[in-house]
């Protein structure tokens, strides 16, 4: 399978996600482009968690009052991003040959019955 090349435009963390799922995965082109927005969500989740590692989580808010970083909340939204165009991307799952969309407790059961079955 050709190695597809992965955008200038990512730093570090997308393409570390770029190469793995290009290197398990021959992806369409819709696929690609979809990957390479998951690749910047990651790029933005890794800029943002830099961040909040130098910072309390706890800010003060604009009248005074404690309230939790705003990058909390822009983190769980980027994350929701991601797990998003995972599942439109339909990767194939362990022993399968063609992916499909799935719910998140169709993942979990998956999941959880190749654990049982390790």
């Amino acid at each position: 399978m050709p190695r597809v090349t992965a955008p200038e435009s990512l730093d570090a963390a997308g393409r570390r996600l770029w190469r793995e799922v290009t290197r398990y995965y021959d992806l369409a082109p819709h696929e690609l482009e979809l990957l390479r927005q998951a690749a910047r969500v990651v790029d933005v989740l890794a800029r943002i968690d830099v961040t909040l590692l130098d910072s309390e989580l706890v800010v003060e808010g604009h009248v005074g009052q404690p309230r939790a970083h705003p990058l909390l909340a822009a983190s769980v939204m980027q994350r929701q991003v991601l797990d998003s165009l995972f599942r439109s991307m339909g990767l194939p799952m362990p022993d399968e040959a063609e992916g499909q969309r799935r719910s998140k407790s169709a993942i979990a059961l998956a999941q959880a019955r190749w654990r049982a079955n390790g």
